[in-house]
């Protein structure tokens, strides 16, 4: 992969940020907030997680909310850390690879201060749809609870890339669908993180699944 240059570090963000701006203009939205809806009322903190291909909305439509995102120290995270600043999101560096221990500090505390943080548990580089365990031990230390996103849309492109990422096709139909938050006990040990994996696993592919079989209708 080529590394991206200075030019496209400076101006890559701002262009993305215009096209996706754009983009959304022309799409037919529909939110589904009604499990999450009590926990924004009590202002409770979240951790919510999504899969790295259905990503791109979500800043657009929620950004406003300040969260905390996890981004990895590649120079492609940075291009994602100054893209995503654009909407009100506070990047945190860091990947299951590279400053993972540091970011998993940053996220705790933010969480312990009542904010919400973002997740993408199958990224920075895959494999697809398959949960890592971070977002499992960040929801057992901080006590903050999981909650599964899924954006689906009726007419998307899909990239040719280990994610293949989904970009809404203008003037498409979308469904961004908040799932139940999901809990795991503080004291939970190696078999009860794993069988935790399995279940957030499971409802984000099974979210995502029904926000595609919705966009079909």
């Amino acid at each position: 992969m080529k590394v991206p240059g200075p030019l496209a570090l400076a101006a890559g963000p701002a262009l993305g940020a215009i096209a996706l701006r754009v983009l959304a203009a022309t799409l037919h939205v529909r939110r589904e907030e009604a499990t999450i809806a009590p926990l924004w009322a009590a202002r409770a903190p979240l951790i919510y997680a999504m899969w790295h291909g259905r990503l791109l909305l979500l800043p657009y439509l929620y950004g406003h909310r300040g969260a905390h995102a996890l981004t990895s120290r590649s120079r492609d995270g940075e291009l994602v850390a100054n893209w995503i600043r654009r909407f009100g999101l506070d990047p945190v560096r860091g990947s299951s690879s590279r400053g993972g221990g540091e970011a998993l500090r940053v996220l705790i505390r933010a969480l312990r201060s009542g904010h919400e943080v973002v997740v993408v548990p199958d990224g920075p580089r895959g494999p697809r749809e398959v949960l890592k365990p971070g977002v499992i031990a960040l929801a057992r230390l901080s006590g903050a609870p999981i909650v599964p996103v899924a954006v689906g849309a009726s007419r998307e492109w899909r990239l040719r890339s280990w994610d293949e990422f989904r970009i809404p096709r203008l003037f498409a139909r979308c469904v961004v669908r908040f799932g139940e938050p999901i809990h795991v006990s503080r004291g939970a040990r190696r078999a009860g993180e794993e069988a935790a994996r399995k279940e957030v696993e499971a409802a984000l592919r099974g979210l995502s699944w029904q926000v595609d079989e919705e966009v079909r209708r």
